[in-house]
């Protein structure tokens, strides 16, 4: 899959070490600007390639902003209705900050690492 990028964000799916997960990962600076575009991104995946166990890399991600956390939010209930999920890997310290000051590690699980989210899904 191409990356989708904008001059300051860039989401891309990476190759799977399984192929009912989707492993994205996210870099750059994730704002009102460019969560239009992550928000495109995810609804392909989930609405048009029918996957819906996802695991978001946020290791390369430097910022993210009240409009990206609500793509989150606004695709979660979309994800589980289908019967999947979304896992949260390797966020930087600034960005768990964050999210865990807004309550988000009671919505999604959150792990190290993307080996930890994969077998998080067994």
């Amino acid at each position: 899959m191409t990356p989708e990028s904008h001059a300051r964000f860039e989401v891309r799916e990476l190759p799977s070490p399984r192929p009912e997960l989707a492993v994205l990962e996210l870099s750059g600076e994730l704002d009102a600007h460019t969560a239009p575009q992550f928000e495109q991104f995810l609804e392909r995946i989930v609405r048009d390639e029918s996957k819906t166990r996802l695991i978001l890399d946020f290791h390369h991600l430097e910022y993210i902003s009240s409009a990206g956390l609500g793509v989150l939010m606004g695709l979660i209930e979309e994800v589980r209705a289908a019967g999947g999920d979304m896992k949260l890997a390797d966020l930087p310290e600034k960005i768990f900050h964050v999210l865990d000051l807004l309550g988000f590690p009671v919505v999604f699980q959150i792990l190290p690492t993307i080996d930890e989210a994969v077998h998080a899904f067994k």
